[in-house]
């Protein structure tokens, strides 16, 4: 008696759980979600490429995180007011995304997310590196090799980037277009303003003793952070090493 009233308390439970599942509406995560024609390896490269976004984004939090740069703070508040901006333009042109594919998409397609971020990311890093970085006009062939390596590569990116979304069918040519013409723009604005009216503000915000508690820091002045930081690092452990054999001779 107990076996069957256990069946039948397992029939009712798959029975209900069964019911909920066909009608429960699934919806993907389209934020992450890429599709590409299948045996295609230039639209599987450009579908891992359009994904370069996410990896910026995580960046970012790893360098806040580990490093806690009052410019890098403010150079990712400015990619999510650029965020902002992109969403406020989507919902207020209610442009919808091409019918190519056998796909209802259910978001906006004016301006591209992707490239807006990518267009963002190229022009202010350009700026910084040029304008920011360019502090030594003694500055050695390696280090403008460097330089222009970035920029090149960041502007490289985001062509791909913006490329991929046509290419793979997201957006069309003008979505793209105006994503890039945004993201720029907001780029430039957004350096210009951290250049010229916030960075002034830096030495005051890290002496209050919230920027003490988090251990917040300004760079501005050190032209190369990862040199300064190698040297010091290397001269303090000299002298720790020198101290600690010096104490077991004694």
């Amino acid at each position: 008696m107990a076996s069957s009233g256990d069946d039948i308390i397992d029939d009712i439970k798959s029975q209900f759980i069964d019911n909920n599942l066909i009608n429960t509406k699934w919806k993907p995560l389209s934020l992450t979600l890429v599709e590409y024609p299948e045996g295609d390896m230039i639209g599987m490269f450009l579908a891992l490429i359009s994904l370069m976004p996410f990896a910026i984004i995580a960046g970012f939090i790893t360098l806040i995180l580990f490093r806690r740069d009052l410019h890098t703070i403010f150079y990712f508040m400015g990619i999510v007011v650029n965020e902002i901006v992109g969403l406020s333009l989507k919902y207020t042109i209610k442009e919808a995304r091409p019918i190519r594919r056998d796909v209802v998409y259910v978001e906006y397609g004016m301006p591209s997310a992707h490239s807006q971020f990518m267009w963002f990311f190229a022009a202010y890093t350009t700026l910084f590196v040029c304008i920011r970085m360019h502090r030594n006009n003694n500055s050695t062939v390696s280090e403008r090799f460097w330089k222009w390596t970035i920029v090149g590569g960041c502007v490289g990116v985001a062509i791909a980037v913006t490329y991929s979304r046509i290419y793979l069918q997201y957006h069309t040519i003008s979505q793209v277009f105006c994503g890039m013409l945004v993201g720029a723009t907001m780029g430039i604005l957004w350096f210009t303003l951290t250049h010229l009216v916030f960075t002034p503000f830096f030495p005051i915000i890290v002496t209050w003793k919230i920027s003490e508690y988090f251990m917040l820091r300004d760079t501005t002045l050190i032209p190369n952070v990862l040199w300064f930081e190698y040297t010091n690092i290397r001269t303090e452990t000299r002298k720790r090493s020198r101290k600690l054999v010096s104490m077991k001779s004694q």
